[in-house]
């Protein structure tokens, strides 16, 4: 979505909310875009006649010759189509192609995880589960592929509600608070096109975080992955962030990841 596009969702969405405008104004200030990766069911019937996938959850590494699985046998959790997702839609900087591949525990806090860039035109081999430990066969855990689709979106700062318009629009009544809950849901929706993204896999904007927010000062998040996106049983969520330049340089060893309960 394009910036002026953002701004007259919103505040058509405000007006239908009955939310002032300098009020969507200072949500606007404090917003930012995301991408969803959603399954083909979550999208609406518009959205499914021209979607594309880009991702997918799951499966078997595919990796170039001189990389192995990573060294903790964590499970694949995320691969990326770099190039298959809207350039426009985010404010950090990925990859223009090739692939991301996640992996980390989802089930308990990781000891180590990784995110690996596989460049377009690398000859790679998809990895067996199957490995030798200490002379010992095993075997690495693998979920069940399931392939994901883009979704725009748009997210807001835990503290956007402390500025002036919305703090003084907030001591107006003991309802306010409910209408501005009302507005942010309403734009989330908006902003997604009606896809379902309640239980996703996000990439940039805001986190949503269980507890305290990792994506503090110099540090943005990357992407939130819910458990239950990748084995529904599983009520985790694990944040990986890092610096805007760490994110666009590729330094991927530099980020750090968080699992909430």
């Amino acid at each position: 979505m394009t910036t002026s596009t953002v701004k007259e969702l919103v505040l058509r969405t405000a007006e239908k909310q009955g939310v002032p405008g300098p009020v969507a104004q200072e949500m606007l200030t404090g917003s930012r875009p995301c991408l969803h990766l959603v399954p083909f069911q979550n999208l609406t019937l518009a959205q499914q006649e021209e979607a594309r996938p880009a991702a997918r959850t799951g499966g078997l590494p595919s990796l170039p010759d001189d990389v192995d699985w990573p060294d903790g046998r964590e499970p694949l959790l995320l691969t990326v189509d770099c190039a298959a997702l809207p350039r426009e839609a985010l404010d950090i900087e990925l990859p223009p192609d090739g692939h991301l591949l996640f992996f980390a525990e989802i089930e308990y806090e990781p000891e180590s995880s990784v995110v690996l860039h596989v460049p377009t035109g690398a000859r790679t081999t998809e990895r067996p589960a199957t490995y030798e430990l200490d002379g010992e066969p095993e075997q690495a855990r693998v979920y069940p592929p399931n392939v994901l689709y883009p979704v725009p979106g748009l997210t807001v700062a835990p503290d956007w509600r402390d500025a002036p318009a919305t703090s003084a629009f907030l001591d107006g009544g003991a309802d306010r608070d409910d209408i501005l809950d009302g507005f942010e849901d309403a734009v989330r929706d908006a902003a997604a096109g009606g896809a379902s993204h309640g239980v996703s896999v996000q990439l940039g904007g805001y986190s949503s975080p269980w507890q305290l927010a990792p994506d503090e000062g110099d540090l943005v998040l990357l992407a939130q992955i819910h458990g239950q996106s990748i084995d529904h049983p599983v009520y985790t969520q694990t944040l990986i962030v890092g610096t805007r330049e760490d994110i666009a340089g590729g330094h991927y060893q530099a980020l750090s990841f968080e699992q909430q309960v």
